[in-house]
Order: C-alpha cells, then structure tokens, then sequence
C-alpha cells in the first residue's frame, strides 16, 4: 500500500479546505444565484454535508498533488516509489510485474471473454493462442499484440469446458456442456464435424499424432476415443471409473489415454489392445483435477483439491515420495486445478484456486517462482514450445502471458536455490543439467538426473525378474532331463 505523500492534509485542514472548495465552486457555479443568498447558504451546510462535498472533490486534489510525486496507480507496479526527474522520463510500460519486487515477470493481459476462461493453449509455433469459455465461445489471439483473431462458428450453446489443438496446428477441438464436441479447421475457422454425446463432456484432448481426440464422458463416467479425421467411435468405455472424470489426456506416443475423477484414481487406457494398462486408487485425498504425461511418457503429473501434485511412473504405478519430490506438495494454498509440463520435462507449471501459478523445477522438486497477479481463481495453465512463455486462465475472465525466459536470472529463485544448497551437474544419460544437494547421501557417485535414475531402476526391476523366470525355467528343464 502507498505511503501517504508528505502533501497530502491532515484530517482538519482537509475539512478546512473542504469547506473552501465548497464556497468557491459554489460562487463559480452559480453566478445567477444573488450574493446575498450565496452568503447564507455556506454557514448554515450542516457539517455531514460538508464533508461529503469534500469527499466528492478531494481525490481531484490528491491526485493533482499526487501526480508530481506518484507512477500512475496499479495494485500490480513494483517500485512504488517517485518517479526520476523529469529530465529523464520513464515511458509507461505495457508489462507489469508481479507484487513481489524480487520477482519481477513481464506479463500481458488478454481481455476478450465476457466469462470464466476455462482453457488455453499454445498454438502455430508459439504466435497464436487458443481460449475456450463459459461465455460460450472459442477464440483465436494474436500471442504478439494480444488481439482476438477469430471467434470460431457456429458457437456452442453452453459453455465451453475445454479446448485443445493438434500439434500439426490445423485443427481446434472443443468439448462443451451442451454435450457436444466440435472441430474446426484453425486456419479457415470452417467447422469440419460435430458430435453429440448423452452427457456433459468434462474435458477433451487431441492426439500428439492428430489422429485421435479423447473425451471425458460426466455421468458415464467413462471415456470416447474418436478419429479426428471423420469423427467415427474408435473406442467408448463406459464405468471406467467409479465417478464423474475431471480430465483425461494422451501420451507422447498417442496409443495410451490417462484419466483422472473425482473417485480419487488414476487409470491407464491403451488404445491397441482396447484394456486398462494401470489403475491406482486412492492417488490423492481428494479429487483430481487433471493430469499431464512428461515427454518420455514414462511419468504422469496429477494436480488435485487436496492442494498437492503428484508424480507418478506409469509402468510400476510408483509415486515418486522422496526426495526433493516430495515439496511438489508445499507449493499452493488453495486447490490445484490444471499442470503442464515442459516440453523438455525441464520444469512443470501448475494453476490454483489460490489465485497463484507456480513454476517448479522437476528435477529437484521445488519451487522456483509462484506468479501472482489474477484476481480470481487459475483455471487452467500451457508452456510454450520454446519454454519463454507460460499462458494461464483464469475465472476473472482474464488471461495473462508471461515471459519468464529470464526467470532463472530473477534474485528470488537465485535466492531459494542458494537456499537448497545445490550444485549442478550434467546428467551422462540425457545430458539434462540436475542439482545435487549436501543433504544427500553419497552426492559425488550421483550421475543422472532423478528420471533417468528411475528408469535404470525399471530396467533393473525388469531384468532381474525376466533373470528369475530363466532361473525357473532352467531348473524346469533340468527336472525335466532327470525324470
């Protein structure tokens, strides 16, 4: 909050010159009025109505000393403090940071929607923007100058719960709660099919191969795998799980489907052989709210209510609970709604009912940053291909780019890795750079990055039971030669 300027009147003289604003406007506003009349009106004002005559004007006056000493009010300016001298003027900035004036992020705001802003996404390498709404419509922007491009037609009729693009860019699907997905060609705006389903349609996600959009069915509590080539039903599995589904989503390699409910599991659906891979009950205390593979599709992140993120191998169903892990849990203070990893899993970003978008460093588990600046809650959240840019939504029908390509130069973050007492090392399998920490033990013989490390243990895992059926099988035949 800004201190008052040393200007600005105390209490009494403020009613003092209160009561000479009032007389002077009254004589130049009223020149027909006789003098005479002028001169009984001020003494008998009743004392209430003078100082709401003062309320009235005094902001003029303030702001009018104000202006001298004060930048332009924005509850999000950093550097509150005067302005340099008017030799050198300071253009006004079309970014602002956040409120923390070690963490300074340039950001934009994107105004259009006239509603919740329920989805957004990266498109055309990075230069366009893809929104969905409650306001019933799906936009196009113009990641530059922030402008609408195009609102996609014929327009639901309900609002929109999710959108989702192909990473070919040629195609925008969107599910909405008049229980009908839609797709459309992005660069005509042609809407190319329509489906209707028997329930509201929670989320939807299209193939990284584009050959599939996945639909998470409401009261079906199922899912619909449909070919985005001419919208025919690959695979509709119904009871999937055991309540409504919140999110559902594809892995890099497009033949699995992961979906999350509000029953508090995870499920692994493999599109070839048409049969649920992996089922993990009781992944968090409380629903979960989305998901997201890391680029290896090895991993799988699930944000939930109970306010945690959880990182989870999809082969062994293990959820990495050590380590620096375990902090993705101490990151927001209200329910997580939406993540998004990088697409170098380098780091993971997360959106919450705290109003918050937090940036984490994957490999160690932290935080590094939490951004601040919407209103209302982040309802969902999307990384730019070049990992410069972090888009969010959010319910104060508001979106907001930021740019946090300089985020590691930023004093904060150097502040909390200092923090963690980390050194940097290279990891010899995928040449990902990873910290190591004093607290660990042996850190010198530590050579790959947390993943890295993981799927050696898979492999080993696996080598050592495939070295036990050998094992078997020898003995098997051994007894066999002896009879």
């Amino acid at each position: 909050m800004a201190s008052q300027p040393p200007c600005a009147p105390s209490a009494p003289e403020a009613l003092d010159e209160g009561k000479e604003t009032v007389s002077h406007l009254c004589k130049e506003q009223l020149p027909l009025v006789p003098s005479g009349d002028i001169e009984l009106l001020s003494p008998k004002l009743p004392y209430a109505a003078l100082v709401r005559a003062y309320g009235r004007f005094k902001l003029s006056i303030a702001d009018a000393r104000q202006s001298q000493l004060l930048p332009p009010f924005d509850p999000l300016k950093v550097d509150k403090g005067s302005l340099p001298p008017k030799k050198h003027p300071v253009p006004e900035k079309k970014f602002w940071g956040s409120q923390e004036s070690l963490s300074k992020i340039p950001y934009q705001i994107m105004k259009g929607h006239g509603h919740i802003v329920s989805s957004c996404n990266f498109c055309v390498d990075d230069t366009r923007l893809l929104s969905g709404s409650y306001d019933c419509t799906v936009k196009l922007w113009d990641a530059v100058d922030g402008s609408v491009i195009r609102d996609f037609e014929p327009r639901p009729s309900a609002p929109v719960s999710e959108c989702s693009v192909t990473a070919d860019s040629k195609r925008v699907i969107a599910a909405s709660y008049d229980k009908t997905v839609r797709a459309w060609d992005l660069e005509t705006g042609r809407l190319l099919w329509k489906i209707n389903h028997e329930t509201f349609i929670a989320s939807c996600k299209c193939s990284p191969d584009g050959k599939y959009v996945v639909s998470a069915l409401d009261s079906e509590r199922g899912i619909c795998i449909t070919d985005a080539e001419n919208a025919t039903t690959v695979s509709h599995i119904k009871n999937h799980h055991s309540r409504s589904l919140t999110a559902c989503c594809f892995d890099p390699d497009s033949q699995k489907v992961a979906s999350v409910s509000l029953d508090k599991s995870i499920k692994i659906w493999d599109i070839t052989s048409q049969a649920t891979l992996l089922t993990i009950t009781k992944a968090h205390s409380s629903a979960i709210s989305n998901c997201c593979f890391t680029s290896s599709g090895h991993f799988l992140c699930t944000s939930s209510w109970d306010k945690t993120l959880k990182i989870w191998n999809v082969h062994t169903g293990e959820f990495r609970n050590c380590g620096a892990c375990v902090t993705l849990m101490k990151g927001h203070e209200g329910s997580v709604s939406s993540c998004h990893f990088a697409r170098d899993t380098s780091f993971l970003v997360s959106g919450g009912f705290d109003r918050t978008v937090a940036i984490w460093d994957v490999g160690e588990g932290y935080r590094k940053l939490s951004l601040k600046g919407h209103s209302d809650w982040v309802t969902d959240v999307a990384i730019s291909n070049n990992k410069k840019w972090v888009l969010s939504a959010s319910k104060d029908r508001t979106m907001r780019l930021w740019n946090i390509e300089e985020i590691d130069q930023i004093p904060l973050v150097i502040k909390y890795k200092k923090a963690l007492g980390s050194k940097v090392k290279e990891c010899e399998v995928c040449d990902r750079p990873f910290s190591i920490y004093e607290s660990d033990i042996f850190p010198e013989t530590l050579t790959k990055c947390v993943f890295c490390r993981m799927d050696a243990k898979d492999l080993l895992a696996e080598a050592s039971s495939s070295s036990r059926e050998e094992d078997s099988l020898t003995r098997e035949c051994g007894q066999a030669t002896d009879d």
